[in-house]
């Protein structure tokens, strides 16, 4: 398992601005980084388990789909080509609304459920980098909690420093180069995932 890779993918997707890291943000603005951390643990754990579950479900019906896993790998790589396309374009984020009361620990652990780009996140890391041999249960468990120690500090961030990342990304020239070192990141990882698992004869007609 390319772990060097996976843990890249986090990352770039768990630091880079989106509505988790702005509700955290703006509730630790406006409630403070101790009235914000059960939120951003129910998040961090709540992303986790989605990531565990979908790489156990789909490690599952991969396996009786063999002869696909490489093409769905490879959609899976041009997604993540894509999503670094669009997040080099990306503008000035804009803020969410904040509530009365901070959000709960049991909100947090939800808020990622809800969350369509979070499905095609999880989806993404079981179909892209789940091994062909490996079981799937073995690896959800390992996903889930890669995904856990990688994700919490970088949302712990952003929980913990909200007004200034907001006042740094407020600078369009700064927001441009966060965006595109972290889209070039991205771009890289999945140029290198696409180089490791087409096969030997594939990828020499592709040179």
């Amino acid at each position: 398992m390319n772990f060097i890779a996976l843990a890249t993918y986090l990352l770039v997707m768990s630091i880079t601005p989106g509505p988790n890291n702005l509700v955290l943000a703006t509730s630790s603005v406006n409630h403070g980084f101790s009235r914000t951390m059960p939120a951003m643990l129910g998040m961090a754990l709540g992303l986790s388990l989605q990531v565990g579950i979908l790489t156990v479900f789909l490690g599952s019906l991969v396996s009786l789909i063999a002869a696909v896993q490489v093409w769905l790998a490879v959609a899976g790589c041009l997604y993540l080509l894509w999503l670094s396309w669009g997040m080099a374009r990306a503008g000035r984020a804009q803020d969410g609304d904040s509530d009365s009361r901070p959000m709960g620990f049991a909100g947090g652990l939800v808020f990622n459920w809800l969350n369509p780009k979070v499905w095609l996140m999880g989806f993404n890391i079981a179909v892209v980098f789940l091994p062909a041999h490996m079981d799937p249960l073995k690896a959800g468990f390992l996903f889930a909690l890669l995904t856990f120690v990688v994700g919490l500090p970088c949302i712990a961030v952003w929980a913990g420093s909200g007004v200034a990342i907001r006042r740094w990304l407020d600078s369009p020239r700064r927001l441009r180069v966060f965006n595109c070192g972290m889209a070039a990141m991205l771009a890289g990882t999945a140029l290198w995932l696409l180089a490791q698992m087409l096969p030997a004869p594939m990828l020499a007609g592709v040179i």
